[in-house]
């Protein structure tokens, strides 16, 4: 069995992979604590959900590895798989974890804040409970690391460039995980120049060519780009210079501001979860919807151009999956492009749902970021000759 743990802000995904035979792994058990550091902490195994204490990610690993020594009778799985969210420059590729590793990472949470400490503290409650179990790390900057020169840059001194402050750009488990299903769903642009919109939470869109990444919506931090639930999206730098030095707000309530009360809730006063707006009478929580529509069909423009045009939409995650009504307004927004929605196929969510006659196609393709994990996992483990794994995994 494989291990993969997804830590979030405040939730930690867990899945089991059965990799017997060396085949392709598959999905055995998946659940997931959410509500960490809250005080209706939840573990969620299938249909059944229980409340639980978990006052950090280290806590809710505990309860989970409880679970899964029960389940796997004491012993422990293969090997663990987890989601990094920032790789910097350094890492262009799923990695075995060790010590020096852990401390790159260490050294990239001011870039991620809300999700890399996370990750770091799973990662070392799997060493403190399994000392033995091989880690790997898969990086969500790793799938736009190939991008053109000009699409990773921003326009200050080389040297900076060099010292890694550059547009690395997020989500790309997920990217990979709907590039890897496109000839499967739509080989009809599989290979063509297609937009993924990955929205939840955290929400950006990739430009993919052949389905490799060209440009993205995140930049420097999973703080640029779409606005998102907590997270104000693209932002005026000057802002946060204005916010330190005619408002007196210190660098820590600046980014408390970004990152927790801006976005979605900071628009609306009422809620970052789109369920809640949708069902909101309040004319703040529409104003908050209609601006997060325009806001990815003006980015999905801007893409198209990265890409010299556009033949497929694809949406995606928590949002992109399941919010029907926020996809028909981006595609009422992106019909300049061509896009006609059949409404039919959007309330049934899809596969596709688009119009026959539209001249761009759009679909609904759900995400699998534990399984792209998963299988990088077992791919870094088969590279690594026993003479090579670490003897002392993180």
């Amino acid at each position: 069995m494989l291990l993969v743990l997804n830590a979030g802000s405040s939730s930690l995904k867990f899945s089991l992979f059965d990799v017997a035979g060396g085949d392709a792994p598959t999905l055995s058990v998946h659940g997931v604590v959410d509500g960490i550091a809250t005080t209706h902490a939840r573990l969620t195994m299938g249909n059944e959900t229980s409340t639980a204490h978990a006052s950090d990610h280290g806590a809710a690993f505990t309860l989970v590895a409880r679970w899964l020594d029960a389940h796997l009778k004491g012993q422990p799985p293969r090997a663990v798989g987890h989601r990094v969210v920032h790789g910097g420059v350094r890492y262009a590729g799923a990695v075995m974890v060790d010590e020096a590793v852990l401390a790159d990472l260490e050294a990239l949470t001011p870039l991620a804040p809300l999700h890399q400490p996370q990750a770091l503290a799973a990662i070392r409650a799997v060493r403190r409970h399994w000392p033995r179990v091989p880690q790997i790390a898969s990086f969500d900057t790793a799938f736009h690391r190939a991008r053109p020169e000009l699409a990773q840059m921003f326009a200050l001194p080389r040297e900076l460039h060099e010292a890694g402050i550059r547009r690395y750009g997020f989500h790309g488990l997920s990217y990979d995980a709907i590039a890897a299903a496109l000839p499967r769903v739509a080989p009809q642009i599989a290979d063509g120049r297609v937009v993924i919109a990955h929205l939840g939470n955290g929400a950006s869109l990739c430009a993919v060519r052949a389905r490799q990444s060209v440009d993205t919506t995140m930049s420097f931090s999973a703080l640029d780009g779409l606005p998102m639930g907590t997270r104000v999206g693209d932002l005026d730098p000057a802002v946060v210079l204005y916010l330190q030095t005619a408002r007196g707000m210190s660098a820590a309530e600046v980014e408390r501001l970004l990152y927790t009360r801006s976005g979605l809730l900071g628009v609306s006063g009422v809620s970052g979860d789109v369920r809640e707006l949708l069902a909101s009478d309040e004319p703040r929580a529409r104003l908050a919807l209609d601006y997060f529509a325009y806001r990815i069909a003006r980015e999905t423009g801007a893409l198209a151009a990265s890409l010299g045009g556009l033949d497929g939409v694809v949406f995606t995650a928590g949002i992109g999956e399941h919010a029907a009504p926020v996809r028909a307004a981006v595609c009422e927004r992106l019909v300049w492009l061509g896009v006609r929605l059949d409404d039919a196929a959007n309330a049934r969510h899809g596969p596709r749902i688009s119009a026959a006659d539209s001249l761009v196609a759009v679909y609904v393709i759900p995400t699998d970021e534990e399984g792209v994990i998963a299988r990088e996992a077992l791919a870094t483990l088969s590279r690594s000759s026993p003479r090579s794994a670490p003897g002392r995994p993180a």
